[in-house]
């Protein structure tokens, strides 16, 4: 863990990580393994949304979510690690070379924090854009737990986006976890549905667990993805994940425009109308969607597909976590 000096010591609570790193050049604030930018802003009850890379940002649908709302907040960055490598493995996020201005511009992988100012809605804003660590991770959540301690943060949602059996040819279900009250804004929006997911998971789920332990309201917000589409960007899922979000946070219904998601689920239409197995596919999967959004008790036990689609499921699936290794820097 990071001591007063900077240097790795003993863990102490997430308050001990707050404080101050002289050097000859400049006065930084240091919140843990974070770096953050002087002058340190002054944040409201701040609201953060955090998407996490790579595993649950499938579509890019978090990713693309935050960027639209940093855009409309002119968010600017707040922190960044000081040094990444400590959590990060380089030769599975890898760094970056660019040309800027004739010079060539070295990119490290990194966590990002970046703040703004909604005047619509009147609050503030912290943007978490977090990596699946691959060392020292309770030094990793603590660092970020201790940001949003530190920041004042009051609500804390974290977005993503996952493949399931779901058709394009029906509205994309979100599901989330939210309160009584936050339910009621996004009625209509989020899916009732539930499934218990029990198996592998994120480290960084103990980020929420432990925010929600300091009394913080936490939840997750997760766009469920057509498994046999996989677009590099799904700007549809991004609109549905920014529907739930503009009602519950009070930001403008602008900002979940859907004329692009719409162009492409329809050239996935009529890429669909020249696959006759792929239409068979996608039947079932209607079907079983149909049950699910009526509250079906059948649906709950989970689908039965066909053994080609159970067949063609498991390849996709294979394919994924094949995918997984050697993920590089976007």
């Amino acid at each position: 863990m990071y001591g007063a000096n900077g240097a790795v010591g003993p863990s102490p609570t997430t308050k001990g990580l707050r404080n101050l790193y002289v050097s000859d050049r400049i006065r930084t604030m240091k919140i843990g393994a974070f770096e953050v930018n002087e002058p340190v802003p002054e944040l409201t009850n701040p609201c953060a949304i955090a998407m996490l890379k790579p595993w649950v940002d499938v579509g890019r649908v978090g990713t693309l979510v935050l960027a639209k709302i940093e855009q409309h907040v002119e968010a600017k960055e707040l922190a960044r690690l000081d040094r990444p490598g400590t959590f990060f493995d380089f030769t599975r996020y890898r760094p970056r070379m660019r040309m800027s201005g004739g010079k060539r511009v070295f990119r490290t992988p990194n966590s990002e924090i970046r703040f703004g100012h909604d005047d619509f809605s009147d609050r503030d804003y912290v943007f978490l854009h977090l990596r699946e660590p691959h060392a020292m991770a309770e030094d990793y959540i603590d660092s970020v737990v201790a940001l949003a301690e530190h920041f004042g943060v009051v609500e804390y949602y974290r977005i993503g986006g996952m493949y399931d059996t779901v058709p394009h040819s029906r509205p994309l279900l979100v599901t989330g976890n939210l309160n009584e009250e936050k339910e009621d804004l996004a009625k209509g929006l989020l899916s009732p549905w539930r499934r218990a997911y029990q198996g592998p998971t994120s480290i960084v789920n103990l980020v929420g667990e432990s925010l929600e332990q300091a009394k913080i309201e936490t939840a997750s917000l997760m766009a469920h993805l057509p498994q046999y589409v996989q677009l590099d960007e799904d700007h549809m899922g991004a609109s549905r994940l920014l529907d739930v979000l503009c009602a519950i946070c009070g930001l403008p219904n602008s900002l979940a425009d859907a004329t692009r998601g719409s162009q492409q689920y329809q050239e996935i239409s009529r890429a669909v109308a020249q696959n006759p197995d792929l239409q068979r596919l996608i039947t079932q999967f209607e079907a079983y969607y149909d049950k699910v959004t009526a509250g079906s008790p059948e649906a709950e036990e989970g689908a039965a597909f066909s053994p080609d689609v159970e067949e063609f499921l498991k390849s996709m699936g294979e394919r994924f976590e094949s995918g997984k290794e050697g993920v590089e820097e976007d």
